[in-house]
């Protein structure tokens, strides 16, 4: 790290990350060393102060991590961090292959995992409580000795600290006293709540003296709750996972830990102008572990900053702090309008003014748009997961006319079942484009699919700007009906050209119908969104 980099934090208080370690225990979490160094630049760009690399001797993967990242990553804000545990019992911390490992990691920091449960001591260590405080100082002892900084995780310890309390803190005691620069108590099992963490960690800090962290487990719900709770208490030290991620149902989520720190503690936490960097790297990280990001995930989800109900439009038409505790912009977020059936004028207004178009004061074509959206969604359209169809809809009335670039004669498509048992899917579309009359036959493997390649077979001689369009995502429901297999059907479409994606809403009563719909939707946003000049 720089200078200057160095002095915009103090070590007073310490954000840690463990998604190399404890996030990538989540079940569908399969992390390459790839993977590993491309999280660890993400995290050490947001700022974190820590970043747990994995368990060093454990598994040949963790071992190639550290010798990788040594060698391809120059950390400007984070110090790596290799994870292993206390040496084992009767033996010597130096003579220690395991304890030996970490130091090879060349890692600065080691975390060491400790028991702090009487019972795990004896069942799960096979020892007796006083060899297992030995094992603890021991070990930090050699680590401090050969030059480490030491944190050490006490494993179980508010489930310890109930069974035997006085035991739990001398856990502690012995790792602060042995040299460890932070005890951490653990909620391994996830199973506290806000007022019971405030008051162990108070007590354990008034009777230790310890400087203590936080590692809390989301199996009530109160991960980030505990974590805060435990701040409050006086711990200076929180581990925490990118979005939450973690064993059963994940760990402290670090963005909210983070953003809750800064905007609402007031703690200086991360580098300057980092904060901002808190969406875009959430969303950075799902991609690397191929999760899809929560939409309602807090701070950073696309619909953290979403409104849909017309008196909350109305309300943030005036001031939007009416209804948002935070500016979006301050964590690399936006404020969305969605429009639906429950859509009141303010909707509609502020939605235009997102789209940059100006409605203006025609208090009779907002009442019209208004009017026209609560009718479409009662047959089962929804414009709040189709912003570019909305905004075609709104675009026509603004201008008095839809929006073409094409004029649809007809549409077909074939499913033929064949005697050798394979299908095939053929469809002709008839257009015209800029006066002149396109027919298109294409196969797909599938109807919907034969209809798009014939629409873009029909299309890109005219439009080139079409070959850059991809569908991305297909999404069908069955709305409720009362007619068995005639039932209304809405399809959403997703589309992109390389560097945007929009979706667009078919409904019809059958898929296919409500596929076309949708399809020409994509196809007349995407020319638009292009620059190309309406046909007329």
């Amino acid at each position: 790290m720089t200078e200057t980099e160095t002095s915009e934090l103090d070590d007073s208080f310490h954000v840690f990350d463990t998604t190399l370690r404890d996030g990538a225990q989540r079940e569908g979490i399969n992390l390459t060393v790839a993977d590993k160094l491309a999280i660890a630049r993400h995290l050490d760009d947001f700022g974190v102060g820590f970043i747990e690399g994995g368990w060093p001797g454990a598994n040949p993967r963790d071992t190639e991590f550290f010798a990788r990242a040594r060698a391809e990553i120059d950390f400007r804000h984070a110090q790596l961090v290799a994870f292993g545990a206390t040496r084992r019992a009767g033996a010597k911390a130096a003579d220690d292959p395991q304890v030996n490992a970490l130091l090879e990691s060349g890692a600065p920091v080691i975390t060491l995992v400790a028991k702090s449960h009487d019972r795990h001591v004896e069942l799960a260590l096979r020892t007796t409580l006083d060899e297992n405080l030995e094992m603890v100082r021991d070990t930090v002892s050699y680590l401090r000795d050969q030059g480490r900084r030491v944190f050490v995780d006490c494993e179980h310890f508010f489930d310890g600290y109930r069974a035997n309390p006085e035991y739990a803190k001398a856990v502690v005691r012995t790792a602060a006293e042995a040299g460890a620069d932070v005890v951490i108590l653990c909620d391994t099992n996830g199973g506290m709540l806000p007022a019971q963490v405030n008051a162990v960690v108070s007590t354990v800090l008034a009777d230790t003296g310890a400087r203590l962290g936080i590692h809390a487990q989301d199996d009530t719900g109160c991960a980030v709750a505990n974590t805060l709770a435990a701040v409050d208490a006086g711990a200076t030290h929180v581990q925490c996972t990118a979005n939450g991620y973690g064993e059963r149902v994940g760990n402290a989520n670090l963005f909210p830990v983070v953003a809750a720190l800064e905007l609402k503690y007031g703690k200086k936490v991360l580098p300057d102008g980092k904060l901002r960097e808190t969406t875009r790297v959430s969303h950075a990280i799902a991609e690397v572990v191929n999760l899809t990001p929560s939409t309602h995930q807090p701070y950073v989800g696309v619909s953290a900053f979403a409104h849909k109900a017309g008196l909350h439009a109305s309300a943030i038409k005036v001031d939007p702090d009416l209804y948002q505790h935070i500016a979006p912009e301050l964590v690399g977020n936006t404020m969305r309008m969605l429009v639906s059936d429950m859509a009141g004028r303010a909707s509609i207004e502020l939605k235009g003014k997102e789209l940059g178009i100006d409605v203006g004061d025609d208090r009779e074509l907002v009442g019209r748009v208004v009017e026209r959206v609560k009718e479409r969604e009662l047959r089962g359209y929804t414009y709040e997961a189709a912003d570019a169809s909305f905004e075609l809809l709104l675009r026509a009335e603004v201008e008095g006319r839809p929006l073409k670039y094409f004029d649809v004669e007809s549409w077909r498509a074939i499913v033929e079942d064949r005697p050798d048992g394979t299908h095939a899917n053929e469809a002709t579309v008839k257009l015209w484009a800029k006066s002149e009359r396109i027919v298109a036959t294409a196969e797909g493997n599938g109807p919907v699919n034969a209809l798009d390649r014939a629409l873009r077979v029909a299309l890109e001689k005219i439009y080139p700007q079409l070959a850059k369009l991809e569908l991305v995502d297909y999404r069908v429901r069955i709305l409720e009906g009362k007619h068995g297999t005639s039932s209304t059907t809405r399809v959403l479409i997703s589309t992109s050209d390389g560097t945007g994606e929009w979706a667009t809403v078919g409904v019809a009563e059958n898929v296919i119908a409500a596929s076309w719909q949708a399809l020409e939707d994509a196809y007349t946003y995407g020319l638009l969104r292009a620059g190309v000049e309406p046909a007329r």
